[in-house]
């Protein structure tokens, strides 16, 4: 059973800290013990090469997909690589076009053009069922390819899932400040995701990502769905998480929201809940089985 390893994986990461609480070791260790997969690269047809790291195991597997700007060597990342070795569970997490070690223009990308890395890589690089985990914009790419590929989707794990979220923001502000925006041909978006403090969205970036928008109706997902969220989140409202969980047809939908739980969700206690979330995953798909 996934627990039962699961509490094997915990001593090698997490420590006893007094009281039965649970703390997380040191990075230093974390990065000393771990065994990384090396970077391989898959061409495609008049396209750019997609970074990745693989680890090959058992199914389900489970396929991270990072956020917009965001790469393949976060904490998430690397903390999911380390659970799922433990377990004998399968790991994909890749870059998209022009993220992190992939080729490509990273301002010359699209909701449309990351969707296709996604589901290109799991149609030519996953094996078998897998369970989407998803970070911020990874969430709204994950929601996209469980829709597109249903046979290979077996659960949905999104973490300040973003959906839709580029559009509805731009489409929150006041017409005057959306009319600026229109003649500079790009909106300046505030942040504390990244060094620069702000994000920088064209126009085209925003009217190509319309299509790619799923509130506005029911959401044909059945799987099991859980969404983590936190309440301090300043990038993408949590109330997001919400509507998500409104629309998606599956019966099986859970969603945590983290009371202190900013947009990273990268706190020691953020990663146990993911992997947690994961593990329940994994043992109630194995147990269905």
């Amino acid at each position: 059973m996934a627990a039962a390893v699961l509490t094997h994986w915990r001593r090698g990461v997490f420590q006893t800290v007094g009281n039965g609480a649970v703390g997380l070791l040191s990075t230093k260790f974390i990065q000393g013990a771990r065994q990384k997969s090396s970077v391989q690269y898959i061409s495609r047809p008049d396209l750019p090469k997609l970074a990745y790291r693989r680890i090959k195991g058992k199914s389900p597997g489970v396929v991270f997909l990072p956020g917009y700007g965001s790469n393949m060597s976060g904490q998430k990342a690397e903390a999911l690589q380390d659970f799922c070795k433990s377990l004998g569970h399968s790991y994909l997490r890749f870059d998209y076009t022009g993220h992190g070690a992939s080729e490509g223009v990273f301002s010359e990308g699209t909701i449309g053009t990351w969707k296709k890395d996604v589901l290109f890589m799991l149609d030519e690089v996953a094996e078998g069922p897998q369970i989407l985990v998803g970070s911020g914009m990874g969430g709204w790419l994950m929601l996209l390819a469980a829709i597109a590929r249903p046979e290979k989707t077996k659960a949905l794990v999104g973490i300040s899932t973003a959906a839709d979220h580029f559009v509805t923001a731009f489409k929150s502000l006041p017409l005057e400040a959306r009319k600026e925006f229109e003649d500079k041909g790009a909106w300046t978006i505030p942040t504390k995701s990244n060094e620069e403090g702000v994000y920088s969205v064209s126009m085209d970036f925003l009217k190509e990502a319309e299509n790619h928008c799923i509130l506005q109706s029911p959401i044909p997902i059945t799987c099991p769905v859980r969404l983590i969220h936190g309440l301090k989140d300043e990038d993408v409202p949590w109330h997001i998480s919400m509507q998500v969980a409104e629309r998606v047809l599956s019966a099986d939908v859970d969603v945590i929201l983290r009371r202190h739980g900013q947009h990273r969700m990268a706190d020691k206690d953020d990663i146990k809940l993911m992997v947690y979330t994961i593990d329940d995953l994994i043992d109630k798909l194995t147990t269905m089985v």
